[in-house]
């Protein structure tokens, strides 16, 4: 490696720890204040309104984008168009949240002693408690960063890796605290490879109908290995003469039955059988099936009807890896 080289990634190394120490000093330093920011944004009756300047904008973008997507009504304003018309976007019922690393960024401290007129709530994120911004905020979330990452500290680097930081902490507690889960997670998210992996069941990659393998315990051994190999799924679902599922039948286990000495492939299937096997439901999301397939190391589950316990298909780990949920 030349001189240059190590250089490179001596200086890609110093940003990322002195970026990493903004954000596990900030997580140290979270008081009262925090718990009365999130207080104001989980009683809110209308929307959070997203203020910020330049990096700290971008910021305050990606922060309202999280908490819409979390549940909670947000969006994102630019202080600039707000003192020219975009007011009217901002109800009574909002509550303001402004980003600023001075707490001096020229617009964002003339909007907010308007909105404090307005009666709106004001929350502010800055390293600046003593700023024009933080005197006009009921809240004011401190950063305590002691320098940027940069060599000069002057580039938005630290100070805007400990924003993101804790809006993502105001966002994740207020989702937490509204008991937002995965399906109302989901229902926002359906686009996508996320929307894929949210939204995604069992029974939308799982084979059936004739490609879905099945045979009674009464079949013989070599029956059930014909229907396995017609559909190439390497395994055959085992029924009882109700059609209830009782076992499973892989070309692992024909294997072992080999190893073992077995010579009779006469023999009822269910005498060879894995009884009581793992299954998983029409209606199980498919990351799950995808997690149990890897957790216990097999190529595939049965799946049957959650009601009768009758095989209605097989979800095979191929068909979830080329969903990427392997």
């Amino acid at each position: 490696m030349t001189s240059k080289e190590k250089f490179i990634l001596k200086t890609a190394r110093e940003v990322i720890l002195a970026e990493s120490r903004a954000v596990s000093g900030l997580a140290k330093t979270l008081d009262v204040s925090f718990l009365k920011a999130v207080k104001l944004l989980a009683g809110c009756q209308g929307k959070a309104v997203l203020l910020g300047v330049g990096k700290s904008g971008h910021i305050a973008r990606k922060i309202a984008a999280t908490l819409a997507s979390t549940g909670t009504r947000s969006v994102y304003l630019h202080p600039v168009e707000s003192l020219h018309g975009d007011l009217g976007m901002i109800a009574a019922d909002d509550v303001a949240v402004a980003f600023s690393y001075s707490g001096e960024t020229e617009e964002t401290a003339k909007l907010l002693p308007i909105l404090k007129k307005q009666g709106l709530p004001v929350i502010s994120i800055t390293n600046n408690p003593g700023s024009r911004m933080a005197r006009n905020s009921d809240v004011v979330l401190r950063l305590h960063v002691k320098a940027e990452a940069c060599p000069m500290d002057i580039v938005p680097t630290s100070s805007t890796t400990a924003m993101l930081a804790l809006g993502d902490a105001l966002a994740v507690t207020l989702m937490t605290l509204k008991g937002f889960d995965k399906t109302r997670f989901a229902r926002l998210h359906p686009g996508g490879n996320l929307g894929k992996l949210l939204n995604l069941k069992v029974s939308d990659l799982m084979h059936k109908g004739r490609a879905n393998p099945v045979v009674k315990e009464t079949a013989a051994i070599a029956a059930a290995l014909r229907v396995m190999t017609a559909t190439r799924a390497g395994a055959v679902s085992v029924t009882n003469a109700k059609g209830r599922l009782t076992g499973y039948f892989t070309d692992g286990d024909l294997r072992r039955c080999l190893q073992n000495g077995l010579s009779d492939l006469a023999l009822p299937v269910g005498n060879v059988m894995t009884k009581g096997p793992l299954t998983v439901h029409p209606e199980t999301m498919a990351m799950d099936a995808a997690r149990l397939i890897s957790e216990k190391k097999i190529d595939n589950l049965p799946v049957t009807d959650r009601l009768t316990g009758r095989p209605v298909g097989i979800i095979d780990e191929r068909d979830l890896l080329k969903e990427g949920l392997g």
